[in-house]
């Protein structure tokens, strides 16, 4: 899974990038490289309890890839320029975190002259709707005549799709919130389109508007948020210098400012849940390992995550719950209880399910 970071010039972007990830680069050596990478590893606590409980030799956590899109600039006119360079790095990415800056600091001035949180949204929506227009609108006009020459069947399913599209676009509606099936995602897959990408607006504020989230959020909710495009908020100043912290000392600072949750465990979750995705565990002596698959995936499906030879050769599936597992404190006690069984391919794995695949 790729999630890219955008934002506006001085949104705090980049900050919330070396947070999560934890690299800590000067801003010159930010400045040389036009997209910055990490893999990061996904927290999960019941994977660290199972690493305690079985003892292995390795522990690998489920990982995303992380990148922090640069190449958004002031133009002449003084608004901010999204160059076909920025659209094109943006489009390879699963899923887009937009970080929105809340914060007021006139050292730092705001791009476009003042913080709206609403305009600033707006108008990441409104380039790619646009940009999305332009290429289903060109598509459209090549399957037309591409049919009236073939005749192809393909083709022709495809153009009412494409239409569909248009349509919703010239609307300036996102096709992230235009219900389309999965086979219509699957047509539009190929084109790389900006506005069907799920979005998690990340909301950036200081110390001084702790007590204030609930109504940006509230805000937020009536206008902007649905099932696609979900939001959150941090405070990059205080994340960023928590991640230069032991977890120890990092926990003493969230206390003192009333934080809950940490950036990157908020932010992972949230887009767990925006791309329809979960875990499942193996466990042995030799390994503890996450593994990440969508929700609905069956057994069969979820052993092919692990090797392609499993689900080609597929058996049966040894499946307990995490719950059930820790209730029971060994897969011997789990088997007495009834609650560690044998599934086929079509059991539809659910979120912490431990697995052991039975292949030929």
């Amino acid at each position: 899974m790729q999630i890219g970071i955008v934002g506006l010039p001085q949104s705090g972007k980049s900050t919330l990038f070396q947070t999560i990830t934890k690299t800590h680069l000067d801003p010159s050596a930010m400045a040389k490289v036009e997209t910055h990478q990490a893999i990061i590893k996904v927290p999960d606590i019941r994977l660290d309890t199972l690493t305690e409980i079985f003892n292995p030799k390795k522990k690998a956590n489920a990982t995303i890839e992380v990148l922090d899109v640069v190449g958004l600039s002031k133009g002449d006119s003084g608004s901010t320029q999204f160059t076909s360079n920025f659209l094109g790095k943006v489009k390879t990415n699963d899923a887009l975190i937009q970080v929105v800056r809340l914060f007021k600091n006139e050292i730092v001035p705001h791009p476009d002259g003042s913080v709206n949180m609403m305009r600033d949204i707006n108008n990441f929506e409104t380039e790619f709707i646009l940009s999305d227009l332009a290429i289903v609108e060109k598509r459209i006009d090549t399957v037309k005549k591409q049919v009236q020459k073939t005749q192809d069947d393909k083709l022709k399913r495809e153009l009412p799709i494409l239409e569909k599209c248009f349509e919703i676009l010239q609307k300036e509606q996102p096709l992230r919130e235009a219900h389309l099936t999965n086979n219509e995602l699957k047509i539009l897959s190929s084109f790389q389109l900006l506005s069907v990408k799920p979005m998690l607006i990340a909301l950036n504020l200081d110390e001084s508007q702790v007590g204030e989230t609930d109504k940006y959020l509230s805000e937020l909710t009536k206008k902007k948020l649905s099932k696609h495009t979900k939001a959150l908020f941090f405070f990059g100043k205080i994340e960023q210098e928590m991640s230069e912290l032991s977890e120890k000392e990092a926990a003493v600072f969230m206390k003192e400012y009333g934080i809950k949750e940490s950036a990157l465990n908020n932010i992972i979750g949230e887009a767990y849940d925006l791309l329809g995705l979960q875990s499942f565990f193996t466990c042995g002596e030799d390994e503890c390992r996450a593994w990440t698959i969508k929700k609905g995936y069956n057994a069969q499906e979820a052993a092919g995550e692990i090797h392609t030879d499993f689900y080609k050769k597929f058996i049966r599936a040894e499946v307990v719950g995490y719950e059930d597992f820790i209730s029971a404190g060994s897969f011997v006690k789990a088997k007495e209880q009834g609650t560690w069984r044998l599934e086929g391919k079509e059991y539809i794995v659910r979120d912490g399910d431990i697995m052991i695949i039975r292949h030929s």
